[in-house]
């Protein structure tokens, strides 16, 4: 039975805000102060977030938000991983790609967007250094040299502007300081795993600073190819992935410039396709599957080259007030072909079964060059404090051009060619403000409108089309979003709050013509969220405990139907969708030897739509979902796609003096529940829950030097995180072992 949701917001959010007491976990939150680790002091109150646009204690913001940096994020960010490493680090976080290391997806409480084509839109943003991040590819820049990352989780539309109905990943860099500093490690692992990172900055003048920083990550290949006839390289899965950024930073009598450029290049393999891995009627793998094993025969490769850059003027106006503009460019030049069946015999062929490993139904290989560059600016005034009140005010401009080529080949022959031009603009004026009613309660309020234009060209020759090219269309949106919130202060370590947000994704087209494909407009997608919790700082500010409850609706959900009996992708909105749940974060430092931090969330989705049908799979998986007369399922009910519903984590430190230095021990754990990978419901594509583990340890010397060894997925648990359901059970699956010794030095 379906309750009126709006009507009983407020008591869930209350019942959960009990509730939320029983989980008393959390997430590994570290920030840093002047180069000190605060999550090693003995305050845990004095965490410091910027999910406000301004730097807050933690404890004092009306959002959930939890900041990962410090030794944790050096430590989960190692053997070259790239940015899906944040994966389960936080409550209600998951992270995964069909691409591999150049288009991430993500979902926070359960809300994201499965779609792998260039243009998709996603509800949620990645901001780099204050500049927002829209196409997918370009979210996938290095995360290196950094300070923190922060996840903002709920609608976050007032501050951050539309397509953040879930929430925001923020990734902020070290900055220029006024003293010399610098870093860098070098780490040698299994499969030939190479890391090096190195950073040094520290005064030009007494007015201007400097920070150059750098990475380099490789991997040889370690899947062999079983095929040595076809197109395809004969191993996959290694890469190379070197990223540099400098910054300059100009600061004198309140007023600053900051200047940031950046570069990376990548060569790597694409995301590898394993036809009939999955064993049929299970999720287990199939007879005969290897991790190390693949049998291609189409081509294969990817590469990609992104450079930009931004400033920031920051204008003092007396007091705290301030002026600021910031201003980011960004674009990339990506080329990604795969070969998207994943096997190298046919069904059609004699000899070649279907279900067996390494079988599809029939060949595909398709690839394509994306080109997408990005021009933001906003300007924003903070009044600072006015005895109680503060307010800020602004307005953003945004412009993208995207164009890529998708092509498709048969054999070595070319059989589609087709041409996307995407215009995407938005404009956005904004303003919010807050007020210290009491000594003890604080209230805010936020309100954004938002402008969005999107058209859409399509040119070229199609395969199996079934549309005439050329082709265009246009898209227009646009919205109020608001959020008010409460902050009481219970007692000098405790806050309680409440928070009501809307959120809003703009508009979006889908425009594959190929494989019977027809391009599609999705309208607006809007959300409102509620959330409650408690926020404390326990033992004499040597624990911290964080816990939250939210409900969630968002009407005209946009959702993407992927694959079914062809290898396409439809664009659709759902009347609505809703989710709840709990949220916990905890950060201890019971003896001067020990931080231990635990998290966890329980997060419940499900689409509501009576006359919602979609496509089943075409490569003869086992389906839950009650079927129509068209054969189509029936997806009313069922949870959002790749939505676990349990995420947890835990890290633990022991470190003991030892002459000049310390010995140290590290270990990290992140867990998610199964998920399922489409919208329809199969036993082949439901995804096993998945463990993954680190450990770390070295000796860490007061003179800045530092040795250590390490172990990723300690278990070598692999299991399938996603998959194709056009042809044949064809799976993709996690990370594997790794493990090696680092070198680090500072100073």
């Amino acid at each position: 039975m379906r309750e009126p949701e709006l009507m009983k917001t407020s008591a869930r959010l209350a019942g959960m805000a009990v509730s939320v007491l029983a989980i008393a976990t959390a997430n590994p939150v570290f920030a840093q102060d002047a180069g000190e680790q605060i999550a090693s002091a003995s305050d845990l109150t004095e965490i410091f977030v910027t999910a406000s646009r301004r730097e807050e204690r933690a404890i004092d913001v009306p959002v959930a938000v939890t900041a990962i940096s410090g030794e944790a994020l050096d430590v989960i960010n190692s053997s070259g991983l790239d940015i899906r490493f944040l994966s389960a680090r936080t409550p209600s976080l998951n992270v995964e790609s069909s691409f591999g290391r150049t288009f991430p997806r993500f979902y926070i409480r359960g809300l994201g967007n499965t779609d792998f084509d260039p243009n998709a839109a996603q509800p949620v943003s990645v901001v780099y250094d204050d500049v927002a991040l829209e196409n997918p590819m370009l979210k996938s820049f290095p995360v290196f040299d950094v300070e923190s990352v922060q996840v903002l989780r709920g609608p976050q539309g007032t501050l951050f502007g539309r397509n953040t109905p879930a929430g925001v990943v923020k990734i902020d860099s070290a900055k220029p300081t006024d003293y010399f500093t610098g870093k860098f490690s070098a780490s040698y692992g299994n499969l030939d795993t190479i890391n090096l990172e190195g950073a040094i900055g520290g005064p030009i003048t007494d007015v201007v600073s400097f920070r150059v920083s750098g990475l380099m990550q490789r991997r040889d290949d370690w899947v062999k190819n079983l095929n040595t006839t076809g197109l395809a390289e004969e191993e996959f899965e290694g890469y190379e992935d070197i990223a540099t950024r400098a910054q300059l930073l100009i600061e004198d009598d309140g007023n600053s410039l900051l200047l940031n450029a950046h570069y990376r290049h990548l060569d790597a393999s694409p995301r590898i396709f394993r036809a009939g891995a999955i064993l049929p009627g299970s999720n287990d793998a199939n007879v005969g599957f290897d991790p190390k094993e693949a049998s291609l025969d189409g081509y294969t490769g990817q590469t990609m080259e992104q450079w930009g850059g931004s400033f920031r003027a920051s204008l003092g106006l007396g007091g705290d007030s301030t002026l600021s503009l910031i201003a980011g460019y960004e674009e990339a030049n990506v080329t990604s072909t795969g070969d998207i069946d994943g096997g190298d015999c046919y069904a059609f062929i004699p000899g070649c079964n279907f279900y067996d490993i390494h079988v599809a139904a029939f060949p595909v290989n398709t690839g394509g060059n994306t080109k997408p560059s990005e021009m933001s600016t906003e300007v924003r005034f903070d009044t600072g404090d006015l005895g109680g009140y503060r307010m800020q005010v602004g307005a953003y401009y945004f412009d993208q051009e995207l164009s890529y080529r998708e092509f498709a080949f048969d054999g070595t022959t070319i059989v589609s060619d087709v041409y996307h031009r995407n215009d995407n603009r938005n404009f956005g004026v904004f303003a919010g403000g807050e007020v210290s009613a009491t000594d003890r309660l604080t209230l805010r309020a936020g309100v954004r409108y938002s402008d969005d234009k999107k058209t859409d060209r399509i040119t070229g020759t199609a395969q199996l089309p079934a549309v005439t090219l050329p082709v265009t269309n246009t898209a227009k949106g646009d919205n109020i979003s608001w959020d008010v919130s409460a902050t009481y202060e219970v007692s000098p370590d405790t806050n309680v709050y409440a928070r009501v947000a809307t959120g809003y994704q703009g508009p979006a087209i889908q425009d594959r013509v190929n494989f019977f494909s027809i391009p599609n407009v999705a309208k607006e997608q809007t959300t409102i969220s509620g959330e409650a919790g408690i926020k404390s700082a326990l033992m004499g500010r040597t624990l911290r405990l964080d816990l939250a409850g939210y409900w969630w609706r968002t009407d005209d959900l946009q959702l993407t139907a992927v694959g079914g009996e062809f290898n396409s992708a439809r664009l659709i909105n759902a009347d609505h969708a809703i989710g709840y749940g709990l949220e916990g974060e905890l950060i201890a430092k019971p003896t001067p030897y020990l931080d231990l931090t635990l998290g966890g969330s329980w997060n419940f989705t499900e689409i509501r739509d009576n006359d919602l049908f979609i496509a089943p799979c075409g490569g003869g998986c086992t389906v839950i979902d009650p079927l129509n007369d068209d054969g189509l399922a029936i997806i009313d009910g069922n949870d959002l796609p790749q939505a676990p519903r349990y995420v947890a984590n835990a890290t633990l430190r022991y470190g003991v003096p030892v002459g000049a230095g310390e010995v140290y021990f590290f270990t990290d754990w992140a867990y998610r529940s199964a998920t399922n990978f489409f919208l329809y419901e199969a036993v082949e594509f439901r995804g096993k829950e998945l463990l993954e583990g680190g450990v770390r340890a070295g000796y860490a010397a007061d003179a800045g030097w530092e040795v250590a060894g390490f172990v990723r997925n300690v278990t070598d648990e692999i299991v399938f995180v996603s998959g194709i359901d056009f042809n044949n059970l064809t799976g993709m699956i996690n990370e594997p072992r790794t493990y090696g010794v680092e070198l680090r030095y500072s100073f």
